[in-house]
């Protein structure tokens, strides 16, 4: 859609930071993803994380989902969710490493995009995550404040928002999908 003159040269030590709904899947604005039977992929967003797998050392999601603060769906629901979506991904030749999701129903909690709860977790978990050396791909303005308050490079995907107009503080990039972002990038790694 939109390209700025800055792209990263990204390679293995970067990491990419995914939302969940309205990036991989597609969102049911007004509603919640309740069930893995209501999650359906968008149209290419597979086949991008397996070709983002391939240029990026580390892919974390990073979703809120209030709807298990708010008793629409259980843990376990959102569980099984994460672990279907890491399986299909999986067997479709790309990788997620980790899955955070935010259950809180307060805008306040430290964990809950824009907070930065979830990206400190991630480095907890990965001490190898650079932020400066990450990439958040989100469809709201709060994936894209999350991104910049721990100094990525920010993709904002027009799945549910009208786009932005760029230049613009907490947008780096925009694009109509994964897919399209993501055949954007040339991986070093693939050049032999």
């Amino acid at each position: 859609m939109n390209l700025l003159e800055q792209k990263p040269d990204i390679d293995r030590s970067w990491t990419l930071f995914l939302d969940r709904d309205g990036v991989i899947n597609i969102e049911s604005v007004g509603s919640y993803i309740t069930s893995w039977k209501e999650f359906q992929f968008h149209d290419g967003a597979k086949d991008a994380i397996k070709a983002l797998s391939k240029m990026f050392g580390r892919i974390v999601v990073v979703s809120n989902q209030r709807g298990v603060g708010r008793g629409i769906m259980t843990m376990d629901a959102l569980w099984e969710i994460s672990a279907n979506l890491r399986d299909a991904v999986a067997e479709h030749g790309g990788r997620i490493d980790k899955v955070y999701n935010c259950t809180a129903v307060n805008d306040d909690d430290h964990n809950r995009k824009p907070n930065v709860g979830m990206g400190m977790q991630a480095q907890e978990d990965i001490p190898e995550i650079e932020f400066r050396k990450s990439v958040m791909v989100g469809n709201s303005m709060s994936d894209m404040e999350f991104g910049k308050r721990l100094n990525m490079h920010t993709v904002f995907l027009t799945t549910k928002h009208d786009p932005v107009e760029l230049p613009n503080d907490l947008v780096d990039e925009q694009y109509g999908s994964l897919q399209a972002w993501s055949n954007t990038l040339e991986p070093a790694e693939m050049i032999s």
